[in-house]
Formats: structure tokens, C-alpha cells, sequence
């Protein structure tokens, strides 16, 4: 995949292409890239998506907190992975918000990108009158020579909560997260929803009382955080993956105050590991963050809760061992 900047120095060939900020690279994202990458390939041109290295929100309002499932980074290594042609990132500016629908497709699409077919998402609208839809977009198309193709919607047999067939967006994803469905998220995502950051010092509580603990720094701000709780997660540096039980919150048994840590307890694992770079993958959360009497209920629950997570982690890998080719 080319990831291409700025025009000047690589111009992209004539392509199908698609826009969307695609945070979180879902299953829907990469169900309509597959119809681009097929359309692209009946047509005999290159397949392209257009998207933002910051959210246009954020790009409107600086306060705005995007609460991203993906950093930019993260969003790209995905989408390389997909193997479309092209990522044409776009910097969304004030002036770009004021483009009409027409204007954004003559102006950026055909002129810039060299767009010949746009694939537009079923429910995906762009252009400063968001009032517009896909009949006006192929009216456009036909206007000034780029043809418009709407996507087939995504549906899988996922039920979220009592639905079936719901489809899978960012916004849902981003809600299961908030509410510790990290098991249905790793269902829309394709894959296990992540944190990546640094080691930093914390309070030594973990280790005073037989649960020492690695405080991540996240590394980006914008990046969403899952919901208060314990979970079981896969814990990753230098090369090797260990299970490990996470803790988020405010640890109200210590009377942490409001600041919220997010602390590892990586199980059977004793060194120093200040200053690595991790990553933290959610595979199950295993009850909400409670307030206990004291420190001797806590640590009573926290070998509990070691062995509950150590069950899961071990049934993980014995399922993941079962679908490796032989």
C-alpha cells in the first residue's frame, strides 16, 4: 500500500476508491474495501481509500476527544495489511469542511486523486450539507465523470446484546468498549481491541501486597480506554507475549482518589520492566472494579481473580493452538 501525503511528489493512477475516517478498521470497513479492491479489479484500475490522519471533529473543535479505537498509526499497519493500492490521506481543513458534496468530488476526488468510480458506504454522507444522499451523489458523478457505486451494508451473525444481524460501526464498538464488552468488540473489530504505551512508576501498593503491577502510560490521549473493571489480557514486550490480569480505575480499597491508572499484573513474571514500551489485549472482562473492607478482602479477591484469569487465558491458547494448521 502507498500511503500518499502530498500529490506533488506521487500522483496516484486513476483508481476506485472509497472515504471514510475508518477508525478501528472493523469488519464493516474491511467488507466494503473488499468491494472496492473487486470493483477495482473488474475495472482494471487501482483501489484507493481516502481518509484523515485527525479526525475532522477534532480539526473543527481542538477540545474534542475522538476517543479513537485506532492512533493513525495503529489505523495504517491495518490497512496495509488489507492490501489495497493506495491511502490517500487528506487533511481536513475549514476550508475542505465548507466544499459542498459536488465541489469535494470535482475538486478532491477527480481533479487531486484522479477518482474514476466512488464506492460510498450505506449510510455514508459527506460535504458540508450533510442533507444530501447517495442519489445526489451519482447525479454529481454523472455531472463531472466519476461513476457512483453504493456498498453492499455488512451484516453478520453477531448479536449484540438481544439483536441479531446489528450493524457494525466505530460508535458501537466504541459503546461495548465503554461497557466492558471487550468479547463482542474483538467480535466487530476482527480482531482483540488493544492498548499500546509505556511502563511508568506507580504507587508500589501492587508489590507491598503480592500483586506487583506495570502502570501503563497510553500513548496516545485520544486513544479510547475501556471500562472500569478487571480483565484478562495478553501482555506484550520485547518479542513475548504473558498473560496478565488489568486492573482500571481508581482502586477505591486504597483510597486512590478520582485519578484513574491502568495497572498489569503480569502473572508469573517478577523483573523490572520500567520504561518498556507495551501492549495490553483484551480478551475478557472478569467482574466491575469494587470497593472492598480492607486489604486483606482485596488480596483475598485478587487470587481469585489470578485464577480466573489464568483459566481463560490458558482455554484461549489451547483454542487458538486448535485452529493452527498442523
Amino acid at each position: 500500500m502507498q500511503i500518499i501525503r502530498d500529490i506533488s511528489t506521487l500522483r496516484p493512477e486513476p483508481s476506485v476508491a472509497t472515504i471514510g475516517f475508518f477508525d478501528g478498521v472493523h469488519t464493516g470497513h474491511r467488507y466494503l474495501i473488499r468491494q472496492v479492491k473487486e470493483i477495482a479489479a473488474a475495472k482494471g484500475l487501482r483501489s484507493a481509500l481516502v481518509t484523515f490522519p485527525v479526525h475532522p471533529r477534532k480539526v473543527m473543535n481542538a477540545d474534542y476527544r475522538p476517543e479513537l479505537l485506532t492512533t493513525p498509526e495503529e489505523k495504517i499497519r491495518l490497512l496495509d495489511d488489507i492490501g489495497v493500492d493506495y491511502c490517500l490521506m487528506l487533511n481536513f481543513t475549514p476550508e475542505i469542511s465548507r466544499l459542498t458534496a459536488r465541489e469535494f468530488m470535482a475538486q478532491v476526488l477527480k481533479e487531486r486523486y484522479q477518482v474514476k468510480c466512488l464506492v460510498i458506504g450505506y449510510d455514508h454522507r459527506f460535504g458540508h450539507n450533510r442533507s444530501e444522499g447517495f442519489e445526489d451523489y451519482v447525479r454529481y458523478g454523472k455531472e463531472i465523470g466519476i461513476e457512483v457505486i453504493r456498498a453492499h451494508a455488512y451484516t453478520d451473525n453477531i448479536k449484540i446484546g438481544e439483536h441479531q444481524n446489528t450493524p457494525i460501526s466505530s460508535s458501537l464498538i466504541r459503546k461495548l468498549l465503554h461497557e466492558g464488552e471487550v468479547e463482542q468488540a474483538a467480535l466487530c473489530l476482527g480482531y482483540e481491541y488493544f492498548l499500546d504505551g509505556t511502563v511508568v512508576g506507580g504507587y508500589q501498593v501492587g508489590r507491598k501486597i503480592g500483586f506487583p503491577t506495570a502502570n501503563l502510560s497510553v500513548d496516545d490521549p485520544d486513544k479510547l480506554v475501556p471500562a472500569d473493571g478487571v480483565y484478562a489480557v495478553w501482555v506484550t514486550f520485547d518479542g513475548q507475549t504473558y498473560m496478565g490480569m488489568l486492573n482500571i480505575g481508581v482502586r477505591p480499597t486504597i483510597d486512590n482518589g478520582p485519578n484513574r491508572t491502568i495497572e498489569v499484573n503480569i502473572l508469573h513474571f517478577h523483573s523490572n520492566i520500567y520504561d518498556k514500551f507495551i501492549r495490553l489485549t483484551f480478551v475478557k472482562r472478569t467482574r466491575p472494579e469494587l470497593k472492598f473492607a480492607g486489604i486483606d478482602e482485596l488480596i483475598v479477591q485478587l487470587h481469585k481473580d489470578a485464577e480466573e484469569t489464568e483459566t481463560i487465558l490458558l482455554g484461549k491458547q489451547a483454542e487458538r493452538s486448535k485452529l493452527r494448521p498442523n
